[in-house]
């Protein structure tokens, strides 16, 4: 889902998880529907965050915008909540894709954002060819997938991307173990950013950039974004 608005919506606090095997969340037990109930509960509030004074982070814009833009194709945004970054890189000359499954957010950034093509969809599941796309925006979007999941989710991200295609994915930090975390939706993941690196590896990726920081705002949190190229 969105990165973005995480640590603005949360009032909760992290339950600290422990060891590489996190607890597994009742949430996750009946997997995406639940997700997307979830967010769909909560969408008109992230709407009016975005479409209020929020502010996205310079050095992700930056990370982001480096990455995927000038490729030699279409690009993914995946996960793209009410679509403001998918509407930023078709602003700046990308052929873009949103692609959601909450239907307030797709109805939203339609109505919103005109000129990118929007879709309600899951990640998890896209009926689109082999390397059909050159990029793909996962900002914050494989965030609560249960840990054994995320090494099928990235080799279709791979699947779909061409090779040298590129993926940008932002994920929580976490500075020893991957951890189940209290998310103010639903429960979420954070991930040791060389595990989370291992697991792009592993899935056919090189590492092209990573950045790791904190927000003021939530100091509690730690954040980062990972860019990889298909190899």
């Amino acid at each position: 889902m969105i990165r973005d608005l995480h640590h603005r919506a949360s009032s909760r606090t992290d339950d600290g998880g422990g060891g590489r095997t996190p607890r597994q969340d009742p949430d996750h037990r009946s997997g995406a529907g639940r997700v997307r109930e979830a967010y769909s509960a909560r969408a008109a509030e992230y709407i009016s965050l975005v479409d209020g004074d929020w502010r996205d982070d310079e050095g992700d814009t930056a990370l982001v915008q480096a990455h995927l833009t000038g490729l030699a194709g279409p690009v993914l945004d995946l996960g793209c909540g009410p679509g403001h970054w998918t509407a930023r890189l078709h602003a700046l000359g990308v052929e873009v894709a949103g692609v959601d499954m909450v239907p307030e957010f797709i109805a939203h950034a339609r109505a919103t954002h005109p000129g990118p093509d929007f879709r309600l969809g899951s990640m998890t599941g896209l009926d689109l060819p082999d390397h059909s796309v050159a990029g793909i925006l996962a900002w914050y979007s494989t965030i609560h997938l249960p840990p054994t999941e995320l090494d099928r989710v990235l080799a279709e991200f791979r699947r779909l991307l061409v090779p040298s295609g590129v993926l940008v994915a932002g994920i929580f930090d976490s500075e020893d173990d991957v951890a189940a975390f209290d998310h103010t939706v639903i429960t979420a993941y954070r991930w040791p950013v060389e595990v989370y690196a291992e697991h792009l590896a592993a899935a056919g990726f090189v590492e092209l950039e990573r950045a790791q920081r904190r927000s003021p705002s939530r100091p509690d949190r730690r954040y980062a974004a990972l860019a990889a190229r298909a190899t």
